[in-house]
């Protein structure tokens, strides 16, 4: 392909990034540092550098990590303008040091992603794979441990005899007669119905308000091919504690993901680590999980789900989802999370269930027949 003169002229010609605040770097100083910048976050993301903690000086973020394979470094700056600002020969030395210079502003762990990170890694996510309606059922090990109640048409059926069960519930059908909404009396938690959702789309919304008018605390979306005991579960969770105390919701913290995946640690499910994400995986050859995605789960306005239930393939490619944002009640978590052991183990996992489902089910059964650099 030949260059016209004049685009090789403007190829030539020396520019500099507006309002740049490092003025004084020249045009291939820019680009170093934010490769620099780039790598460092890319170590961070990959888990390869471990940020101990953060705070902010009064002007942008700093923090303090440490390198699977190096030194321990002191960070500055955010996106593409962040750089090592120290080497530290232990963590030890370097935490110090971070405390000494920033006392009661620093804070545990990495730093809230910035709206650039959020957008990029939703950029990055691949979309929801689609599903073909045609496929035949599988007939794989896990799914002998599932109920057979698996249809879409069955998610119907359980909507029905969720209201009808719980008083507390009222059943509203909107004017396209597309939707159904079933809502608390307390207004505070409210379930979407999707009747005609497309195989893999969305079919149900559940959300939880911290007032009839507030705003929304948590939510979390199911795909139609979910199985229905796993809906049940989740319904009968909603409706089995006080509203309001189920819609407050739990913040993040080690004591939160403790609970929360408690029944599938005691059902022996095994915990892998790959950078952001925390993933428990199925004993055995079941097909199913749970992630855990730390990124999202500590981001301010992040619209990724911080927890994922799984499960019919692969935590890439699963044939069902059904996601939580970060403050989901960590009871209903548990809940969840109690009953893939069932599917997983078998009946004796229910021994051990943690659940909170103190009265009986709302929901009536079927009857069936590195160098050193980040955040």
């Amino acid at each position: 392909m030949d260059i016209t003169p004049r685009l090789r002229e403007e190829i030539d010609t020396e520019w500099t990034w507006a309002n740049y605040p490092m003025h004084w770097c020249t045009r291939d100083e820019i680009r170093e540092v934010s490769n620099d910048a780039q790598k460092i976050h890319d170590d961070i993301r990959s888990g390869r550098l471990i940020i101990h903690a953060h705070a902010h000086d009064g002007w942008t973020t700093v923090a303090v990590g440490t390198y699977r394979d190096g030194p321990s470094v002191h960070l500055h700056g955010e996106n593409h303008l962040r750089v090592e600002a120290g080497q530290y020969d232990n963590p030890a030395t370097a935490i110090a040091e971070f405390q000494r210079l920033y006392n009661d502003g620093v804070r545990p762990g990495p730093a809230p992603a910035t709206d650039t990170e959020l957008e990029a890694e939703q950029a990055r996510t691949p979309p929801a794979p689609e599903h073909d309606a045609e496929v035949q059922p599988s007939t794989s090990a896990a799914d002998s441990a599932r109920p057979d109640a698996d249809g879409m048409g069955d998610h119907e059926k359980l909507l029905t005899g969720f209201v009808e069960a719980d008083r507390a519930w009222e059943r509203w059908r909107t004017w396209s007669d597309e939707t159904t909404h079933a809502v608390h009396e307390s207004l505070v938690l409210r379930a979407e119905f999707v009747h005609e959702a497309e195989p893999g789309d969305t079919q149900w919304k559940i959300a939880a308000y911290e007032s009839p008018v507030g705003e929304r605390r948590w939510h979390a979306a199911a795909s139609t091919t979910v199985p229905v005991e796993i809906m049940r579960v989740l319904l009968g969770s909603l409706a089995s504690a006080d509203a309001a105390e189920i819609a407050a919701g739990s913040e993040i913290a080690h004591a939160t993901i403790r609970e929360a995946t408690r029944p599938l640690a005691d059902a022996g499910w095994e915990l892998a680590v790959d950078g952001r994400f925390f993933r428990w995986q199925a004993p055995g050859d079941h097909l199913g999980g749970l992630q855990f995605d730390a990124l999202a789960a500590n981001a301010q306005r992040s619209h990724l789900p911080a927890w994922t239930f799984w499960g019919d393939g692969t935590p890439d490619s699963p044939g069902w989802t059904l996601r939580f944002s970060p403050r989901t009640a960590a009871a209903v978590l548990q809940d969840v999370a109690s009953e893939m052991a069932v599917c997983s183990n078998g009946p004796r996992a229910a021994i051990g269930r943690q659940s909170r489902l103190r009265t009986a089910s709302a929901v009536a059964p079927q009857q069936a027949p590195a160098p050193t650099r980040t955040r």
